[in-house]
């Protein structure tokens, strides 16, 4: 068990509320909703935390209050009474595992765009774009101000009415911020100018909510302390405004924010991703914790339990978020509690989880298959109750080892055959590529949860179909991944792989990378071999930009290093040829776009064109299978056990072993099969 005295697990008064612990999720969006309501989707995402233990779950990121600030990443619509059956829902859903629960609510402003919903408008203080979100808005004028104030006290109002614990508004980067900011403010009048004419905006809003909702209801604020901006918001004036909002009397926390939202480049940097250190900001914001007359909560890659304990016990918070930690593992403080820190499945940092949003796609943990599934995955597998099984595994990359663990968590008897001497297949290559090292947590997590479930490996081991048989299986799970596939062009037989490069193949000269894949292999190995001064590097690619498939989170970093390691970037052009010409390699190129072929004449060619499936064992295993390989899908997707006719055994291939995809669809694979064997 953890010590009672970890200050983790000591209860913490906000108000009239006694949070049980000192842990919370902060408020954001996993674009789970429906029709722009919190469904059971929604509800459940966070109900899973809530039975983990946390304190206090928040949601809700940017909740919009108006019809001028429409949804742009799945925000709910807090601007109709009709979400208020929703909140109530929710509210008794959580607080029935002893949970708070707070909703948050913004006008966007400038962050948003329009021509969605109703085509209204963008609206802001001042006529200044977003590049993010790229509209000119309108500047407000009083009509604008009265109404979108009034808007923030009738969302009050509803979460309120919604039984909710509280509210909070999002000021770091949407309107309230857009006014308090020098870089989007450019007024003249009494909301312009001078720091207390800035604030005006934000502390109206306030002041109506309160007088909506009464004394005794939860208001907190989202407040940016520095923009980092060297004609934004300074540290200096960011805390001033913190002090002042915090002495009013209106708010009852702060969530403190530092950075800025507006560019895909800032963002990355906002929310860090592996690229970054744990709790970056957290020093910066116990410089100015004094002056915050209110509990302080901070939520920014607080990913393991020792920075969070850390940064409680040196009083620069009251409250710690631990928001992207709970995507990968909702049973953190439970964990905790029962002293079983250690299987804790870590946060690596990828990204996956918001780079899905901003594309257009829900939540997702790259190596939790569960998270925004949990009316169907669960987060932990329950032994099975019918008869115990000899599951086979073959490969122990990601997707064998999970359908390793999920079997065996059944309580099945589980021989894992890997042909190498090492766990974790491609994760291995792609933590080389130096900054995403971190991505060797997942096999680190899988690979220690394997050998505590007992699972039977057998190493350094090429299975064959009579090695398998020779078993005498119940279930053949073939998880063998797949290879590079870099000869589909004529003479694609002289390149080499993004495997050779990050495997350490020794490479000087000139080497471009062609990435006909999106992903991270390609600029991964672009990104490893431009810190080699030896080398030039060019990354051809037939989409129109680099690196094409990957969200905002990560992109923005790998182009920040190509454009300071000299790394060319030439988009719209597909590998058409490779010749030999002594010992270098004449490239053709066609333009996507019925431009001009090119040629480039180099050291070295990386092709990046995804995997070819390695499926020969599966093949040879087929006929002699009672399923003849096959996945009911019918069945898989109503979330049904595959049948199972009791003669032979059951064969499934899965993950790249299938066809070429990524860590969380290899992951998914093996959960949702193998969770009712």
């Amino acid at each position: 068990m953890a010590h009672k005295k970890d200050i983790l697990l000591q209860p913490f008064q906000l108000k009239h509320l006694t949070l049980k612990n000192r842990i919370l999720s902060t408020p954001h969006e996993p674009a789970y909703s429906e029709d722009g309501m919190p469904k059971e989707r929604y509800q459940l995402y966070h109900e899973a935390k809530a039975k983990g233990g946390i304190g206090m779950t928040m949601f809700g990121g940017s909740a919009s209050i108006a019809a001028d600030s429409p949804s742009v990443f799945g925000q709910l619509n807090l601007a109709t009474d009709d979400i208020i059956p929703y909140f109530r829902e929710f509210s008794d859903r959580i607080h029935k595992h002893d949970c708070g629960i707070i909703c948050q609510v913004s006008h966007m402003g400038r962050r948003t765009v329009w021509d969605m919903a109703d085509w209204l408008p963008v609206i802001a203080p001042s006529r200044v774009r977003e590049p993010a979100h790229r509209a000119f808005p309108k500047e407000m004028d009083m009509a604008d101000i009265a109404r979108v104030r009034q808007a923030y006290a009738d969302a009050a109002v509803r979460c309120k009415e919604g039984g909710l614990d509280g509210c909070e508004v999002l000021n770091h980067g949407h309107m309230p911020e857009q006014f308090l900011s020098p870089l989007t403010n450019f007024r003249t009048d009494a909301y312009g100018g001078s720091l207390e004419n800035r604030l005006r905006f934000t502390l109206e809003i306030l002041s109506a909510m309160r007088d909506a909702v009464g004394p005794d209801f939860i208001i907190g604020i989202r407040q940016g302390l520095n923009e980092d901006d060297p004609n934004g918001l300074s540290l200096q004036e960011g805390t001033e405004a913190a002090r002042i909002i915090s002495e009013t009397g209106l708010v009852d926390y702060m969530t403190a924010n530092f950075g800025k939202i507006d560019t895909d480049h800032a963002l990355s940097y906002h929310i860090p991703g592996m690229r970054f250190p744990l709790a970056p900001w957290v020093a910066q914001l116990a410089q100015v914790r004094d002056q915050i007359k209110v509990p302080v909560f901070h939520a920014c890659k607080i990913a393991d339990l020792s920075s969070a304990r850390h940064a409680i016990e040196s009083g620069a918070l009251d409250m710690v978020g631990m928001v992207r930690a709970h995507i990968a593992d909702p049973n953190i403080v439970n964990k905790l509690a029962a002293g079983k820190e250690d299987s804790i499945r870590p946060c690596v940092g990828a990204g996956y989880c918001l780079d899905r949003i901003y594309g257009g796609g829900g939540t997702l943990c790259v190596h939790n298959a569960a998270t925004g599934r949990e009316a169907t995955m669960p987060h932990v597998v329950e032994p099975a109750t019918g008869k115990r099984k000899k599951v086979v595994i073959v490969g122990g990359g990601p997707a064998g080892l999970e359908a390793a663990r999920v079997s065996a968590e059944r309580g099945h008897e589980v021989v894992l055959f890997e042909a190498t001497g090492t766990l974790g297949g491609q994760i291995n290559l792609a933590a080389r590529a130096g900054w995403r090292k971190d991505l060797i947590g997942i096999v680190d997590w899988l690979r220690a949860e394997v050998e505590r479930l007992e699972v039977d490996i057998r190493w350094n081991t090429f299975a064959d179909d009579d090695l398998v048989q020779a078993e005498q299986p119940d279930v053949v799970v073939v998880a063998t991944g797949g290879l590079p596939d870099t000869d589909y062009v004529a003479g694609g037989e002289h390149a080499i792989s993004t495997w050779d490069v990050l495997a350490g193949q020794d490479i000087s000269g000139s080497v471009l990378v062609y990435d006909d894949n999106g992903q991270f292999q390609g600029p991964s190995c672009a990104d490893f071999l431009s810190r080699n001064a030896d080398v030039s590097v060019e990354l051809i690619t037939p989409d129109r930009m680099a690196a094409q498939d990957m969200g905002t989170l990560n992109f923005p970093i790998f182009m920040e290093h190509f454009y300071q390691n000299g790394v060319t970037v030439t988009p719209d052009h597909r590998l058409h040829s490779v010749a030999k010409e002594g010992n270098r390699l004449r490239v053709t190129f066609s333009n996507e776009f019925n431009g001009p072929d090119i040629e480039r004449l180099v050291d070295y060619l990386v092709v990046e064109h995804g995997t070819l499936p390695m499926n020969e064992v599966y093949a040879d295993l087929r006929s002699f299978s009672a399923n003849n390989g096959v996945i009911d899908y019918d069945l898989l997707q109503a979330n049904q056990p595959q049948s199972d006719n009791g003669e032979s055994f059951q064969l499934y291939s899965i993950g790249d072993a299938v066809s070429c995809r990524n860590i969380h669809a290899a992951i998914y694979d093996a959960l949702r099969l193998c969770k009712d064997l």
